[in-house]
């Protein structure tokens, strides 16, 4: 039985690059080695490195001002590099607030300076992102960092704030789902690990011009400049999970690019919203205008039943639907690799778990 995989992160990939994978675990390109086995000094991952590289700038529309750097340690290790390398002293450092990650950002962003939170949607537990027209912006702030989609409370920004002091985005897990303008942005970064290729790197993409900042002090693994001046390779880089960003960013362009991929995204996430829209039986938390295209997170009437939608979904091969520990609940991630047969079929299910239950 094939089983569709709507866990939040790691998350499933792409079947043809799974299966392209596995043609060359043993032996790339006849080397007699696995990728993960070859230096990374060498011609064949060079390629590779670089081929990745392209892709993103390609599908991204990404010019030369900007780096795009593999970095290890995640999205996570990115919450302490940027107000190390970023924060200039005597400023503060602005946060949107929306959720969890952005939280543990802001406690990261706290060890190195003054942190001002101009927005928050914590008092009614993360059900929206506060508008951006009424947000008080510093002109004389470090930067404003906030988190693009929130996988644990459903969450997106449909559209960005317009800034006059530099715009970071986390943007784990909506990298590459739509178009965006990168060039709005002076720094993105990204966990692979939902929507480009396994758990263990982050790709970054800063302006250039940005890291003359950095304190001459910080150290040189945890520098920008270091990874821009070595082309991701000043130490051994994580070697098989840009390889897999690489297949990855290949079936993307054969796909048709970013808008080609956002299109089955809105696909996607309008059925499944509508789906529970039909009737009382499933409930969205989220406000409509603040809904999220990667995590669709929902409620049934009680936790019991919620037990045993999971449970019986697994069974017909529709997994990673439980929600996160700390809010509980369903949330499907549908993400780019899930087909549109995959939400079809868990609309099937809920439908047919709705007459069963109601």
């Amino acid at each position: 039985m094939r089983v569709f995989n709507f866990s939040a992160g790691p998350a499933m990939l792409p079947t043809e690059v799974m299966e392209h994978a596995a043609r060359e675990f043993s032996d790339y390109h006849k080397t007699g080695c696995g990728i993960m086995e070859l230096t990374h000094r060498g011609g064949e991952f060079t390629e590779v490195i670089e081929a990745a590289e392209k892709n993103i700038r390609t599908l991204m529309g990404i010019g030369d001002e900007h780096a795009v750097l593999f970095i290890q340690g995640g999205a996570s290790l990115q919450f302490a590099m940027i107000p190390m390398n970023l924060h200039v002293p005597g400023t503060a450092m602005e946060y949107a607030d929306t959720g969890a990650w952005s939280s543990a950002a802001i406690k990261e962003a706290k060890l190195f300076g003054d942190v001002k939170v101009v927005c928050s949607s914590k008092d009614t537990n993360y059900n929206k992102i506060p508008d951006i027209r009424h947000w008080k912006l510093d002109p004389k702030a470090s930067y404003l960092h906030i988190t693009s989609n929130n996988t644990i409370f459903g969450t997106q920004y449909h559209s960005f704030p317009e800034t006059k002091i530099p715009l970071l985005a986390d943007m784990s897990s909506d990298f590459m789902s739509r178009v965006v303008d990168v060039g709005q942005f002076d720094l993105i970064y990204a966990g692979a690990q939902k929507n480009i290729g396994p758990s263990g790197v982050a790709v970054v993409i800063i302006k250039k011009e940005l890291v003359k900042r950095t304190p001459a002090n910080t150290p040189t693994m945890l520098k920008y400049a270091t990874y821009i001046d070595n082309k991701s390779l000043y130490n051994t880089p994580p070697t098989f999970a840009i390889y897999m960003i690489r297949l990855v960013t290949d079936w993307m362009i054969k796909k048709g690019g970013l808008a080609a991929i956002e299109k089955i995204n809105d696909t996607k996430s309008e059925a499944l919203y509508e789906t529970i829209e039909e009737g009382d039986f499933y409930k969205n938390p989220v406000e409509p205008a603040s809904r999220s295209k990667m995590n669709v997170v929902f409620r049934l009437p009680t936790e019991v039943l919620e037990e045993k939608f999971v449970k019986e979904a697994k069974a017909k091969g529709l997994i990673g639907l439980k929600g996160h520990r700390s809010v509980g609940g369903i949330r499907a991630s549908i993400y780019n690799a899930m087909p549109l047969e995959g939400v079809e079929k868990l609309i099937d299910f809920m439908n047919e778990f709705e007459k069963n239950n109601s």
